[in-house]
């Protein structure tokens, strides 16, 4: 197996022994396009040796250095990526901003050893349309973009290479992304679909996981609910084999199960989803958390108060816990106030007809506090502590009480000659089963976080027969620490 290609830093040229260490802390860092040709090196050799872990190890140096792209460094790329007589030279270089050379980044000294890269390679073509396509999205240059996706699309419907994969599937997110962006989602809609089955028929299973995902915000972006649960209901299922991939999906599905009114599965995809998705990722655990919120409120749960004062969310979350304390204490007007101030939030974060549906909540939570508190009272009384707002609210009144009772809310009757609401005694809660379902549902949640690590663990193969050499464990060891120091960049472009 050929060795992984390093990222390494230029050796400054010999030197007498006494000025060598001066010399090599005066040596300048590498250069952008240094790095890019080292990144080109590492897809070259993952393509000649078929391995996909090289190419991702590639897509993860690039997120690193991304911040630091320049157009006469993606030029210059180009040009020695590229042949110069080719369509995709053409076209790509057309798209970029013309600069002066001086604003690209160069090397002070000349690298000990000139990297060459091999031009006609597929995944060096697609590469460079990725490298342009983030450059134009990052530089704002929208219109470009979509051209230059829409290009790269076109070009990777004609190759069927287990090593474009990955970088297919990293361009088919930012291909929905600046469609996204220029609010033209439902023009690639019938592409995506396309794109998708080509993925199934080459068992390109991130591509499938990616599309997957950018179908399904596609139809809930336009609320096509209906169309989104009948996709993902018939969609191939495997092993995940992206995080980032699995947690957005685990969070489209908590959204089209609360809309189905499937508050249960709802709430348990969108806490598995807010577990899993990694720290960096703080708005997409900001979102996680507001539908959840909203699912525990219409299952009749309270949040508990750390809820709202996690790490860099106390801000965002501000309105969803002004909702919460209204539903928690029963005051319909309290309801009412927290909905309209916050109405413009509850919009954009597209909850509103959620929390329509919690005024019911609101109005039982309150009538089974007024249960407990009086053993007799009015129909009168209780529309006027529920603050009910209608032409007979006293008729209202009895209809609540009505359907709480049925829906075994509250434990009381109604004396409907003297227009009386009348508790009977609460008996001892451990004498239900109600503590029972308490411990099962607890025992049933760690079984699970149990079986989802014991599924996560990897293990080398052979492990248990061959005995690891100090060489390979140094160099695994290298490779982790450097997957370690980019998945922060790699998570932040992901989310």
């Amino acid at each position: 197996m050929p060795e992984d290609v390093q990222m390494s830093e230029p050796q400054p040229a010999a030197a007498p022994a006494a000025a060598a260490p001066a010399a090599a802390a005066a040596a300048p860092p590498p250069s952008t396009l240094h790095h890019l040709k080292e990144i080109a090196s590492v897809i070259e050799a993952g393509s000649l040796s078929k391995e996909v872990r090289r190419i991702s190890r590639a897509v993860r140096l690039t997120v690193a250095l991304r911040r630091r792209l320049a157009a006469g460094d993606v030029s210059a790329f180009l040009a020695l990526a590229l042949p110069a007589s080719g369509e995709a030279y053409a076209r790509l270089t057309s798209l970029l901003p013309k600069e002066d050379e001086t604003e690209m980044d160069v090397d002070a000294t000349a690298p000990a050893t000139q990297i060459s890269i091999k031009q006609g390679l597929p995944e060096i073509e697609i590469y460079c349309c990725l490298l342009v396509l983030i450059f134009l999205i990052d530089q704002k240059k929208y219109d470009e973009a979509k051209s230059c996706a829409t290009a790269t699309i076109a070009r990777l419907k004609t190759l069927n290479r287990r090593t474009v994969d990955v970088l297919a599937s990293r361009l088919y997110f930012y291909y929905s992304y600046v469609h996204e962006i220029t609010n033209s989602l439902a023009e690639i809609r019938g592409n995506l679909l396309g794109l998708h089955r080509m993925a199934t028929l080459h068992h390109d299973e991130l591509g499938q996981e990616t599309l997957l995902n950018l179908l399904l915000r596609n139809y809930l972006h336009y609320n096509l609910f209906d169309q989104a649960e009948k996709l993902r209901s018939k969609a191939p299922r495997f092993e995940a084999h992206s995080n980032q991939q699995f947690c957005r999906y685990l969070f489209y599905l908590g959204k089209i199960r609360t809309i189905q009114l499937e508050y249960t599965d709802a709430k348990e995809s969108l806490l598995q989803a807010a577990r899993k998705a990694p720290m960096a990722a703080r708005g997409f655990r900001i979102q996680c958390n507001k539908w959840a919120i909203i699912v525990r409120l219409l299952l009749g749960e309270i949040p508990e108060r750390t809820v709202f004062m996690q790490k860099g969310m106390k801000e965002a979350l501000i309105p969803y816990f002004e909702l919460t304390n209204a539903v928690r204490i029963g005051d319909l007007e309290l309801f009412r106030a927290a909905a309209d101030k916050f109405a413009s939030t509850f919009s954009a974060d597209r909850t509103h007809n959620l929390i329509v549906r919690l005024r019911h909540n609101v109005i039982r939570t309150g009538l089974r506090n007024i249960s407990l508190s009086y053993s007799r009272i009015s129909l009168a009384d209780i529309a006027k502590k529920l603050r009910l707002v209608s032409a007979d609210p006293v008729a209202d009144a009895e209809s609540i009480v009505s359907k709480a009772i049925r829906d075994g809310a509250i434990d009381a009757t109604i004396d409907h000659s003297n227009g009386w609401m009348v508790s009977k005694e609460t008996g001892d809660v451990y004498s239900t089963n109600e503590p029972q379902a308490a411990f099962n549902s607890r025992i049933a949640f760690c079984l699970n976080m149990h079986n989802e690590a014991v599924k996560a663990m990897r293990f080398p193969p052979n492990s248990h027969k061959e005995k690891e050499s100090a060489e390979k464990r140094r160099e695994r060891l290298q490779q982790e620490e450097e997957l370690a120091k980019h998945m922060a960049e790699e998570d932040d472009d992901d989310f």
